[in-house]
Order: C-alpha cells, then sequence, then structure tokens
C-alpha cells in the first residue's frame, strides 16, 4: 500500500478542536439531565436550536454539496467529526443534512422534499426494512398498483429510524413481482400511512413500524424510475458504515479515558485499582483495540475519498469497530465496578446503545458475507490493495 497519508493537515486539526470545543460547551453540560430524563432523545425542538448553535460554529451540511449550503467535506474529515462528536452521549447530530437518495429526485422534488429537509423545516425516514426483509431487502413484500393516474401503497415496514416524526417516508414497494421490480415513492404522512413506536434495549433510539393500508400517491411521488428503486436504495444503503466505525471510536476514546482516570484515583487494599495487574491489562487490551480500530476508520474513509469502491475496507471497519466498541465500554464499566452501573455515569447507557451498532447498517453477518465474498471472488487483494 502506497500513497496513504493518515495525518491530520491543518483544516482538519482547526475542525477537529472547533467540534471537541461544540461539544465541551453545548453537550457534555447536558449529560446528567440526559442520562437521568432525557433517554428518548432530545425535543425536535432543542435539537433544532443545538443545530442552530452549531451552524454559528460552522458546521452545516457535512456531506451536503455546496450548491444547497452544505461544506461537502471529504469523508475523513466527516470521520474525525463523528469520532469526536460521539465522545459524548447526548444524541446530537449537524443539521443541514439529508438522505442521499433525495438528491436524486427531479427538480419539482427538490423544492418540495430536499431543500426545506436539509433546511430542518421537513423530517423524512428512509422506509425499506420489512418485518420478512432485512438484511435481505429485496425480499420487501410491500406492494405499489396502479390505480388510474395514482398508485396505492398496501404494507408494512419496521424499525424505521426517524419513523414516529417524519412527515414523509421514501417507500419502496414492489411494482412488478415477476420482474422483481422495486419502485420508491416519496409519501406525505398526510396520505395516510401510520407509525407506532418500537421499544428497544437503547430507549434513545426509538424506531417505528410503518403501517400502509391503500395509501394513495399521485404519480409525481414516484423517486426515480418505476421498477428502478431497488438500485437507488443500495445507493443509499451502507454509505454510513465508515461514519458508524467513526463513532465507535470516539465512544471507546471517551470510555477507555473515563476508565485510566478512575483506575488512578480509586483505591482498594491501600492502592489504587490501576496498580493491579487485571486493570492494566483491561486498559492495554482497550488501548490496542481501539488504535486498531482508529486506521480502519480512516482507511474506510481514505478509500471513499479516493472514489474508490469503499464497501470492502467499511465492511472491515464497521465489523471490528462495532465489536470493539462494546469489548471496552464493557471493561470500562467493569473497572468503575457499581458506580459503572449507575446512570450518574454514561457507562450503562452506552453498554446498551452500541449493541445496536452490531445490526444496523447491515448486521455483523452480512460484513463478513462481503468481506468474504470479495475475496474468495477476487475482487480485492489479501491484505488491502497491496502495491
Amino acid at each position: 500500500m502506497t500513497g496513504v497519508d493518515f495525518a491530520l493537515n491543518d483544516e482538519q486539526l482547526d475542525i477537529r478542536d472547533t467540534v471537541r470545543r461544540f461539544v465541551a460547551a453545548e453537550l457534555l453540560p447536558r449529560e446528567a439531565e440526559f442520562l437521568r430524563h432525557g433517554e428518548s432523545g432530545l425535543p425536535r425542538d432543542e435539537l433544532r436550536e443545538l443545530q442552530d448553535r452549531a451552524r454559528d460554529f460552522g458546521f452545516w451540511g457535512l456531506a451536503t454539496p455546496e450548491e444547497y449550503g452544505g461544506m461537502d467535506l471529504p469523508a475523513m474529515t466527516r470521520s474525525i467529526v463523528h469520532t469526536e462528536l460521539a465522545t459524548t452521549c447526548v444524541p446530537f447530530r449537524f443539521g443541514g443534512t439529508a438522505d442521499n437518495i433525495l438528491f436524486h429526485a427531479n427538480a419539482e422534488q427538490r423544492a418540495e422534499y430536499l431543500v426545506p429537509t436539509i433546511e430542518g423545516d421537513r423530517l423524512g425516514c428512509f422506509a425499506l426494512t420489512e418485518p420478512g426483509a432485512g438484511s435481505d431487502a429485496s425480499a420487501i413484500a410491500t406492494t405499489a398498483r396502479r390505480d388510474g393516474d395514482d398508485w396505492l401503497i398496501n404494507g408494512q415496514k419496521t424499525f424505521i429510524t426517524n419513523g414516529n416524526d417524519a412527515d414523509y417516508a421514501i417507500a419502496f414497494a414492489v411494482t412488478d413481482r415477476e420482474r422483481r421490480g422495486i419502485t420508491a415513492f416519496l409519501v406525505d404522512r398526510t396520505a395516510g400511512w401510520t407509525s407506532t413506536p418500537i421499544a428497544t434495549m437503547g430507549s434513545w433510539h426509538e424506531p417505528a413500524t410503518l403501517f400502509f393500508d391503500d395509501v394513495r400517491v399521485p404519480a409525481t411521488a414516484l423517486l426515480g424510475e418505476v421498477d428502478k428503486g431497488f438500485e437507488l436504495a443500495m445507493r443509499w444503503v451502507g454509505s454510513g458504515r465508515h461514519a458508524i466505525a467513526a463513532q465507535c471510536v470516539g465512544i471507546a476514546a471517551r470510555c477507555l479515558r473515563m476508565a485510566v482516570d478512575y483506575a488512578g484515583i480509586r483505591q482498594t487494599f491501600g492502592r489504587t485499582i490501576g496498580s493491579n495487574q487485571a486493570i492494566q491489562w483491561m486498559i492495554a487490551d482497550s488501548e490496542t483495540e481501539l488504535e486498531a480500530g482508529r486506521w480502519l476508520a480512516l482507511r474506510a474513509a481514505w478509500d471513499a475519498d479516493q472514489g474508490a469502491d469503499a464497501r470492502h475496507s467499511a465492511a472491515m471497519a464497521k465489523l471490528y469497530c462495532t465489536g470493539m466498541v462494546g469489548r471496552v465500554v464493557d471493561r470500562a464499566l467493569q473497572i468503575h465496578g457499581g458506580m459503572g452501573y449507575t446512570k450518574d455515569l454514561p457507562l450503562e447507557w452506552w453498554y446498551r446503545a452500541v449493541r445496536a451498532m452490531r445490526i444496523f447498517e447491515g448486521t455483523d453477518e452480512m460484513q463478513r458475507l462481503i468481506i468474504s465474498r470479495d475475496l474468495l471472488r477476487g475482487h480485492t487483494r489479501i491484505g488491502g490493495h497491496v502495491a
């Protein structure tokens, strides 16, 4: 491997330091209240207020093209931002973003959905997963049939992020069963679809089940071409895997720092617990795994910036980092003992929250399938793009 330089340039260092200041000033002071009372997430108005403050810091639309007022940051720079933002448990996200698939909309749809979503005036959800179609998204059962100039959508979606709050859905439905044609539709909630929350282990992330019962939409609701929606969906699915890896690095770094600090002051039997080999080994293992995860996350982002097919490196980064962060959080909680199990610290919250990372955006098993398939078919070289 040649030509790879992960050293941060001056712009990236400045962005990293600015995000750190924002986290310290706006998010860390909210942690205690969130841990005790706010596990359902930040209220939409409070999130919007924080996003506006972040805009004053210069952060708006990290990946959004400049023509829409975004920063259009390279993937590696976004990875740095995601890592820093993840060092707090307060579930904040920068504003100015929209699902990538909306950029494939026509001019009228961009004005009605894309631009208002970027500005925070509208909220959408990506409705693909179904009770019988998770990892195998092509197996969806929701249907859309023509009724004059309109379409009638029937089916059910599940585990949909933002599904309870969204005012429109990007819904995928079968339009040609024989040819496995799937079409994407932009469906306002006012068209008649309903949602119910799904209680989960990490209660801050409350996905939804969506119900479509003869929901009528006009032909103008079509996103892209008829029967070509699955190809559009696959451009979006998996695009966030290196971002998830970066978030895992940020969480693990905060937890390890907490563990090291606590091990240096907590005393038992007349000495600090950090003097015990058992604690030292947990710290050493965590640091080693964290550093490996950091490089995998950066490598996946670097591949994306080169315009290369980054699916292989992103799959490796997500697979490793989502497992790594669970182990690091577990060790940090163990080092803190009973205090780590309380809601006074974010460790127990992270202990629950990070478990979902091995499931969404592709399960561990799907990542292993991608990695092994690439190697067995000769699509990549063992050890990674060796020169």
